[in-house]
């Protein structure tokens, strides 16, 4: 039979160094140090001093930003267990992003407020300057500089939201341009990034996409992002020496009844191309909508191709392989239709 040794807790010096001195009153609790000894260490002059409540710093002197970050995390855990565990919190929003090293955000020393997201369930007020977020989702944390954080499609909707609460669009705190760099970054950081499917699934869950700043800001780079794919998948056509496609043509049955808008289509072959329809599709109505199209078109005998900007730039060999098949088999019994160039 195996028996697994219980690991030792920390000591309060472990302890301090692990999270930059500062220690909640739980963790001092179950290291011997009496509630009497903290409150004098804690009296003007003394050695330590309170951040927030049940929550210390081991030093005199200014909190530094990581302190402050620590500080905010250790409150929000806080869920009355003897050790006072992170797990039951992480930091979001615009402190979360700051700790990511964003550019387009104020550096770590210039940030005020600290947002931390806890389980739905949890009692918990804002103190000082953390704001306590709930959310009904599971937590899921990120290890930044040993802080739990947000992953970072989830960090930047807490963020966007900040700014509507506090109505940074209308008085003019927060720019076009601002929200604009911010969303592209996240999207194209080569470190703790995030895709556009996940940022969108973020913005949308959060209700932000009704947001007409914001929904301006996610066209913009949604059209960024497909202009990019399109260039790309433009030469790779090139490359398989494939003849140049239209490109969004609208697609009409004899009658004139609508069909489709393929990103791209060989009328010679009754072949269309769909690439990336998410960056289509801010809305869940846009998405059945472009859904219903690419039906119709199959069931036309129109052969699709559906392409993804990350096969495109992962697997450009595999993906040119399947669009020279997909033109030398052409469509199977496509109806006539009418092909508008737009």
């Amino acid at each position: 039979m195996n028996y697994q040794i219980p690991s030792q807790a920390p000591s309060l010096e472990e302890l301090a160094r692990r999270q930059q001195n500062v220690i909640t009153a739980s963790q001092l609790r179950a290291r011997g140090v009496p509630t009497r000894q903290v409150s004098e260490f804690c009296r003007r002059g003394g050695p330590w001093q309170r951040l927030l409540p049940r929550v210390y710093l081991l030093q005199e002197g200014e909190p530094t930003p990581e302190q402050r970050m620590w500080a905010a995390l250790l409150y929000a855990a806080q869920d009355g267990r003897e050790e006072g565990g992170r797990e039951g919190a992480v930091i979001t929003g615009v402190a979360a992003l700051a700790l990511y090293g964003f550019v387009s955000m104020p550096r770590l020393p210039a940030v005020t407020g600290v947002e931390v997201l806890v389980p739905r369930q949890r009692r918990l007020k804002d103190a000082g300057q953390v704001r306590i977020r709930r959310t009904a989702r599971a937590l899921v944390a990120r290890s930044v500089h040993g802080l739990a954080c947000a992953p970072v499609a989830r960090a930047v909707a807490d963020a966007v939201r900040e700014w509507t609460d506090a109505c940074a669009f209308d008085t003019g705190l927060v720019g076009p341009g601002l929200l604009r760099s911010l969303l592209r970054e996240a999207v194209t950081r080569s470190q703790d990034g995030c895709t556009v499917r996940e940022l969108l699934a973020e913005l949308r869950d959060a209700e932000l996409l009704e947001e007409p700043r914001v929904r301006a800001a996610v066209d913009e780079l949604l059209a960024a992002e497909r202009e990019s794919v399109f260039l790309r998948l433009g030469e790779l056509i090139d490359e398989w020496l494939l003849p140049v496609p239209l490109t969004g043509p609208e697609l009409r049955m004899r009658g004139g009844t609508y069909v489709a808008v393929p990103d791209l289509y060989w009328p010679e072959a009754g072949v269309a191309v769909e690439v990336d329809s998410e960056l289509r599709c801010v809305s869940e109505g846009e998405a059945a909508w472009v859904r219903g199209g690419q039906h119709r078109m199959e069931y036309l005998g129109v052969r699709v191709v559906y392409v993804s900007g990350l096969r495109l730039a992962t697997e450009p060999d595999v993906v040119g392989g399947e669009l020279r098949e997909a033109f030398v088999a052409g469509g199977e019994d496509v109806v006539e239709l009418v092909v508008t160039e737009r």
